[in-house]
C-alpha cells in the first residue's frame, strides 16, 4: 500500500515538473470530458423526450384488430374493436395499468360552406387526451371541453383553424365516408384550436369525441385502444403478457410505430460518436505531445534509473501513472463542470430552435447519467495512459549508453 502511494507521489511531483505544460494538458482533458458529458446528457435528454412524446401519443400499448396493422382498410372501420368496452374493463383490472382510451381514426372533409379542406381525425376522449398528451397537445385558444347542449365538439390543429378561419364558436360541417361506402355529414362546433408542434399534422388535425365520430362512420366499433401503464419499463412484459393472453387481438408496443424515434436515435449516435472520438484524440495527441517532451527532458534520468537496475516495464510504468494521473484530475474537473451546466441549464431559460417540420423548440437541457460519467471518466484516464504508454516504450528500451549519453 505505501509503495502504491509512494508511486503516485513520484508521479504527481513529476507532473508539476512543468506546471505550465501540465496545466495546459489537464484543461484539454478537463474541457474534452465536459464536452463528451454535455453532449450525451443532451442527446440522452433527446431520447427521453422522444420517448415520452411516442409513448404519449400512441399509448404505451396500443390493441387493434388483428389486421389493423398488417393490411390496408377497404372500408372505414373494416378491422376495428367492436367489444372495446369489455376489453377495457379486463385490462383496467392488470394493476400495472393506469388507464385505457380508445380512438377512431377517420378522415374526409371539414367545411366552413366557403372552403373545404381535407381532414385527418382521431375519436378521442377529449378530456382525457388533453391529459395525457401534455405538453405535446397545447391549447392555443378556447377550451378542450365543450358547453352542455351544444353542437358536437371538436378541436382543430391550428394551421387547420387559420385555414378555415375558425375561432372557438365557429360551426362547421364534417363529412367522412361511412363504413357501408356512403357519406355522411354531421355539424360541429369548434371549442378549441390546439398545436402538436408539428405543422403537417396541426393542418389537417380534428378531434371529435368517440361517439361523434362513431355517428359520422355510422360504427359502433373504435380503430384502437391505447393503454397506459405506470411505468415505460413495464411495457416489454406487460406486452408480452398481454399479447400472450388474448391472441384475438394485435399489441403493438410505442418503439414499433414511433418509427422516427430510432430514426433520430441512430443519427444522434452517430453525430455524436464522431464527436468524441474527435474529442478522444484530441485529448491522446495532447497527452502524448506533453509525456513526449518529458520523456525526451528525462532520457538521461531514464539511463540512470536503467544503470541502477530499473526495468523498462518500471519506467513505463511510472510514464503510465503520470499520464493517468493527468487524466484522472482533468476527468474529475470536467465532470464537475458538466454537473454544473446540468444544474444551471433548467434555470436559463435557453430553448433550441425547431427542428425541420416542426413549429416550436424545445427547452436546451441536459441530463445526467451515472453510467455515462463513469464510462466517460474511464475512457478519459485510458486514453490518457494509453498515450504515456505509446510516447514511452521506446525510450524505456533504449540503451543505458545510449541513453546516458542523450544532449
Amino acid at each position: 500500500m505505501s509503495a502504491a502511494i509512494n508511486a503516485l507521489r513520484l508521479a504527481w511531483r513529476n507532473v508539476l515538473r512543468n506546471r505550465r505544460r501540465s496545466l495546459v494538458t489537464i484543461l484539454i482533458a478537463t474541457v474534452g470530458c465536459t464536452s463528451v458529458l454535455v453532449a450525451s446528457g443532451f442527446a440522452l435528454y433527446t431520447y427521453d423526450q422522444l420517448r415520452d412524446g411516442a409513448a404519449r401519443e400512441f399509448g404505451h400499448i396500443t390493441i387493434a384488430g388483428r389486421d389493423y396493422f398488417t393490411r390496408d382498410e377497404e372500408t372505414p372501420m373494416q378491422y376495428g374493436i367492436d367489444d372495446y368496452r369489455q376489453l377495457t374493463a379486463g385490462l383496467m383490472a392488470n394493476p400495472l395499468v393506469r388507464r385505457v382510451l380508445p380512438r377512431v381514426s377517420l378522415s374526409g372533409l371539414i367545411s366552413n360552406g366557403d372552403k373545404s379542406v381535407i381532414f385527418l381525425g382521431i375519436g378521442a376522449d377529449i378530456e382525457a387526451e388533453a391529459e395525457v398528451r401534455g405538453q405535446f397537445l397545447k391549447l392555443v385558444d378556447g377550451a378542450f371541453a365543450a358547453p352542455e347542449g351544444a353542437l358536437p365538439a371538436v378541436l382543430l390543429g391550428a394551421d387547420l383553424a387559420r385555414s378555415l378561419n375558425a375561432r372557438p364558436g365557429t360551426g362547421l360541417t364534417l363529412l367522412a365516408t361511412t363504413t357501408s361506402g356512403g357519406i355522411n355529414a354531421i355539424d360541429v362546433m369548434v371549442t378549441g384550436i390546439v398545436s402538436t408542434g408539428w405543422r403537417e399534422v396541426d393542418k389537417r388535425l380534428v378531434y371529435t369525441p368517440v361517439a361523434t365520430a362513431q355517428h359520422l362512420l355510422m360504427s359502433d366499433r373504435i380503430s384502437t385502444l391505447s393503454v397506459y401503464l405506470d411505468s415505460l419499463d413495464a411495457v416489454p412484459v406487460t406486452h408480452e403478457y398481454l399479447s400472450k393472453a388474448d391472441p384475438v387481438h394485435a399489441y403493438k408496443p410505442w418503439w414499433e410505430q414511433a418509427f422516427y424515434y430510432d430514426s433520430v436515435r441512430g443519427l444522434y449516435n452517430r453525430i455524436f460518436g464522431l464527436l468524441g472520438l474527435i474529442i478522444g484524440m484530441l485529448v491522446f495527441f495532447s497527452v502524448a505531445n506533453t509525456l513526449a517532451m518529458a520523456v525526451v527532458e528525462r532520457t538521461r534520468e531514464i539511463g540512470t534509473l536503467r544503470a541502477l537496475g530499473a526495468l523498462p516495464g518500471e519506467i513505463v510504468a511510472q510514464f503510465l501513472r503520470e499520464g493517468a494521473l493527468i487524466g484522472a484530475i482533468g476527468a474529475v474537473l470536467g465532470t464537475l463542470l458538466a454537473g454544473i451546466v446540468v444544474l444551471a441549464l433548467p434555470h436559463a431559460g435557453m430553448e433550441m430552435p425547431p427542428p425541420p417540420g416542426r413549429s416550436v423548440g424545445y427547452p436546451l437541457l441536459v441530463n445526467a447519467s451515472l453510467p455515462l460519467y463513469l464510462l466517460t471518466n474511464a475512457a478519459i484516464i485510458a486514453l490518457c495512459a494509453t498515450a504515456a504508454w505509446f510516447v514511452s516504450r521506446k525510450a524505456a528500451k533504449k540503451p543505458i549508453v545510449e541513453a546516458l549519453a542523450h544532449v
